[in-house]
């Protein structure tokens, strides 16, 4: 948990638990447009879970503002750490795989209809796509109130203590007199970690050491430790919160994708059509995507947005991690001799595979912290959506007037399709469309010959 009086946006594994204080795999032809990156959600947090049997590597990033002597995070971990267990990284790696996993927009278009007749084609699939050094009296004061000073290190510009402690109430005392400031409500929970056996990682900002880095943005903190426990602890995150927070988990494995076990996974919904106006304001339609999508799994939930392979993507948001952004992220198994694997490309590697859950909680839908598992599953699977623009050329063939009617028709349905996605009216979108100047509606030659009734059953004359 970060404790602070500042604005704090925290990224990273555990530090979930930080308590602020103050489609289916087929050929793509389309092009790449947009992206639904994290900056689209407000007081969102990243997590990186790199994990191998029960070998797991938490890399968290924190992007803070303010006054480095009031950072701090406290942190639930299963097991006692070392310092040559934290790592100190770099957020653009972060940032590299937000990129790369976000779901993305898409765009299609449509060909001439006197040239080609994949129009009606398209039309008949349903007009989708293929798709600190402590003092004695400090560590006295710790063993007066049965918290432990397990481990005392600096790494970077952090000052990391690993705690235990007998109680919460020492704990939390101990906590308070040293600065943390705790809420009374944190007690119940730091307690069931307690009894759980879990350590607590702190760490504090060593500002002599953050000026020799030169650098304004803390770096991430990477921890590596074996645990047979795959969880995250996100209730102290809770304790204070005024109301739902967005948590971004990016699992990488090498056994296929990672669901939560104690929470049930669901899918965002993908590969559909969408007005072409959502291009300059993809910003505002995914997250009222997501947002519907949570509120029918009743307000909260964990959804799968990206589930894939890291040595391709189709289409790229963003490149695939090379082998050493992989290896500084903890997939440890990934080796000079695997820039090759199994076909890859090189400096890519093959054998690790990417989960991003996207999941929106509060203490009252999640009373339980986040377990996770495995599943073997290598499907391939991404929120992917879909403009398909109509062909803006002249026109002079007998099948004009069919695709016009055909475009027409799949514009409404882009418009239906949004209303149910977003919980957005239908007047509202076209309202927007209008706004945008990107609507296209064709009019009709009511001289072509076509009679309403052939549409029904095709008759065509």
């Amino acid at each position: 948990m970060i404790l602070s009086k500042l604005k704090t946006a925290l990224t990273g594994g555990v530090a979930m638990s930080m308590l602020a204080v103050g489609a289916p795999a087929a050929a793509f032809c389309g092009f790449y447009v947009a992206k639904a990156d994290t900056d689209m959600f407000n007081d969102s947090s990243r997590v990186v879970m790199t994990r191998d049997g029960d070998r797991t590597v938490i890399t968290m990033a924190s992007d803070y503002e303010g006054d480095p002597t009031e950072f701090a995070m406290v942190i639930p971990v299963p097991t006692i750490v070392t310092k040559d267990q934290v790592h100190v990284s770099d957020v653009t790696l972060l940032d590299h795989l937000d990129a790369y996993t976000a779901p993305r927009l898409v765009e299609y278009h449509d060909g001439n209809p006197c040239v080609s007749d994949e129009y009606m084609k398209r039309d008949r699939l349903d007009m989708a796509p293929p798709v600190v050094a402590m003092g004695s009296s400090i560590e006295s004061e710790a063993a007066y109130l049965g918290v432990t000073i397990e481990e005392s290190f600096t790494v970077g510009e952090y000052d990391i203590l690993i705690l235990s402690a007998r109680e919460s109430s020492g704990l939390q005392t101990w906590l308070t007199s040293n600065g943390y400031k705790i809420p009374p409500a944190a007690n119940r929970i730091l307690d069931s970690y307690i009894k759980q056996d879990m350590k607590f990682f702190v760490a504090k900002i060593n500002l002599e050491e953050q000026a020799k880095s030169g650098g304004e943005m803390l770096r991430p903190i990477a921890v590596a430790f074996e645990s047979p426990k795959f969880m995250l602890p996100i209730r102290l995150g809770t304790v204070n919160s005024k109301g739902s927070q967005d948590m971004f988990v990016y699992a990488l494995t090498r056994n296929g994708r990672v669901e939560t076990t104690n929470y049930r996974t669901t899918k965002i919904p993908t590969d559909v059509n969408l007005p072409v106006f959502v291009e300059d304001d993809f910003d505002s339609v995914y997250p009222a995507m997501f947002t519907k999508a949570i509120d029918r799994e009743g307000g909260s939930g964990v959804v799968m947005e990206y589930a894939w392979d890291m040595n391709w993507c189709d289409p790229c948001a963003a490149d695939p991690l090379s082998v050493a952004q992989l290896r500084e992220l903890g997939a440890f198994w990934v080796g000079d001799d695997g820039d090759m694997q199994r076909g890859g490309v090189k400096g890519q590697a093959r054998d690790v595979f990417v989960t991003r859950l996207h999941v929106r909680y509060d203490a009252q839908s999640f009373p339980e912290d986040l377990k996770f598992q495995t599943t073997g599953n290598k499907e391939n699977f991404q929120g992917r959506y879909v403009m398909q623009k109509p062909y803006d050329g002249s026109m002079d063939c007998k099948a004009a007037d069919r695709y016009k009617k055909t475009v027409n028709r799949r514009q409404e349905t882009e418009i239906s399709t949004l209303a149910n996605l977003t919980g957005w009216s239908k007047t509202e979108i076209r309202g927007k469309i209008d706004a945008s100047g990107k609507g296209k509606k064709f009019d009709i030659d009511s001289g072509s010959g076509e009679r309403w009734w052939d549409d029904i059953w095709g008759n065509k004359k």
